[in-house]
């Protein structure tokens, strides 16, 4: 059994000099626990879209670790995330997904509490509490950083913490692919009706290091790409235009984010997509192009999947979408997916890719079943006795990497594998291990933002 002192590095936990991890980081509760205190009430994290919360008073129940939050819009039209804890006895003060209210009362004892976080109401104030209750002191507990980017709100517990948009660095224009509209318009798309929930029996660092860039499963979805789901016909996504690309892992080891990408070439005309009617593939048609033309080389990149530290995954080509693995214990990950669409976008548009959606991602979907399937016995091996005295192996494309890595004039962002010959490489999952490590052995965000850091020299060592 690891000790909540000795994880990370210091025992060999995560040895990316070898290329090793051990299964116990997996399913030891202790460790667990330590990462609810260490990642989860640290990192920036995931809470929701503000096009579910268009009104004063609307609100949506989210997630932060284990952590239930209240992401609600006042009347003064501010964003505000909070506990989802009634301060009196802690009983849930709002236990609707999702809706819209004046004040949120607490059905146990009935303090009720503004949009803002006031404690605006307390039964028998007078009688009971004899007037003296400072209820300025007894509002909602309310995140301590809070910011809203290109539509998406994401919170953090901790004061300390960097500031978001330092917490992404050069890995912010990965994220604005998928954030963007598919003609490159900044910002533009909203979310697709509701969101889907799931739990699956694993642990969420599985579903995290999947979608950091593992290259290496494509035999779990034989079957899907024979089927030919994809919104051109064939495979799961639009095959033809990604076989022209260059296949690239992108890590950011300074940060712990990590995509799979690919940079198409700068002067070949993109196959046809899209084949479901003429108003769909027009309108993808002149997107693409646009796109182009507002962004340059930045037209040509199609981040596939990444992962924003610590489990945060998005897909920036069809099925465009965001999701959060959170942690219900070491042995069960509740998986939240929102789906995203150009506001603008015809309805047409709209209904074809909700079609699309449904049948690729989430429980229902053919690629998603694979990959649960994959993760629940991938957990289940990972608590055997004997099994827990064998590392798993992460060696893949060690010692490739390339920094600033350039083709066809365009210099991209990151530490680069190019997978275009290799075919896979696992240096995103390691880069991914590299800052778990590092935030469960930083006692301060100083350690975490400074030369301490343990980059690729310390970790080859």
């Amino acid at each position: 059994m690891a000790s909540t002192n000795t994880t990370g590095y210091r025992r060999g936990l995560v040895d990316l000099g070898k290329g090793q991890i051990s299964r116990e980081i997996f399913v030891n509760d202790e460790i667990y626990q330590e990462e609810l205190e260490r990642i989860f009430a640290r990192a920036w994290l995931l809470v929701g879209h503000e096009s579910q919360i268009p009104n004063p008073g609307d609100f949506f129940v989210s997630s932060m670790g284990e952590e239930s939050v209240i992401l609600c819009r006042d009347r003064a039209h501010k964003v505000h995330v909070f506990l989802n804890s009634c301060r009196h006895r802690g009983m849930k003060v709002c236990r609707y997904d999702e809706g819209n209210a004046a004040v949120l009362t607490c059905p146990y004892h009935g303090w009720s509490y503004s949009t803002d976080g006031r404690l605006v109401g307390v039964p028998y104030f007078r009688e009971a509490y004899h007037g003296s209750l400072d209820r300025s002191r007894w509002g909602l507990a309310e995140v301590a950083q809070l910011c809203l980017y290109k539509g998406t709100v994401w919170a953090s517990w901790d004061p300390a913490a960097p500031p978001f948009l330092e917490y992404l660095g050069d890995f912010l224009p990965y994220i604005d692919l998928t954030l963007d509209a598919w003609d490159g318009s900044d910002g533009g798309t909203e979310i697709l009706s509701g969101i889907q929930k799931w739990r699956v029996p694993c642990n969420w660092k599985f579903p995290a290091e999947n979608f950091s860039g593992d290259s290496y499963h494509n035999i779990s979805h034989r079957s899907v790409d024979l089927a030919g789901i994809g919104p051109s016909g064939s495979g799961r996504r639009d095959m033809p235009e990604l076989l022209m690309a260059r296949k690239l892992h992108i890590a950011f080891p300074e940060h712990g984010h990590q995509t799979t990408s690919y940079l198409l070439p700068k002067e070949v005309a993109l196959p046809p997509a899209y084949q479901h009617s003429s108003v769909v593939s027009e309108y993808f048609r002149e997107c693409e192009e646009a796109r182009r033309n507002k962004r340059g080389d930045w037209g040509r990149m199609i981040a596939l999947v990444g992962e924003v530290f610590p489990n945060t995954a998005f897909l920036a080509r069809q099925p465009r979408t965001l999701a959060a693995w959170h942690p219900r214990g070491a042995h069960e990950t509740e998986v939240w997916r929102w789906f995203l669409v150009d506001r603008n976008a015809p309805a047409e548009v709209k209904d074809f890719l909700r079609q699309y959606y449904i049948r690729y991602s989430g429980p229902g979907g053919m690629t998603e079943q694979d990959d649960m399937e994959n993760w629940n016995y991938a957990h289940a091996a990972s608590r055997g006795t004997i099994a827990r005295r064998y590392p798993y192996n992460y060696e893949q494309g060690t010692g490739t990497e390339i920094e600033n890595y350039e083709w066809e004039s365009f210099r991209v962002p990151g530490v680069v594998c190019d997978l275009t010959r290799a075919k896979s490489s696992e240096h995103n999952l390691r880069n991914l291990y590299r800052r778990w490590a590092e935030f469960m052995e930083a006692d301060r965000w100083e350690e975490l933002t400074s030369g301490r850091r343990l980059g690729r020299a310390e970790a080859a060592e």
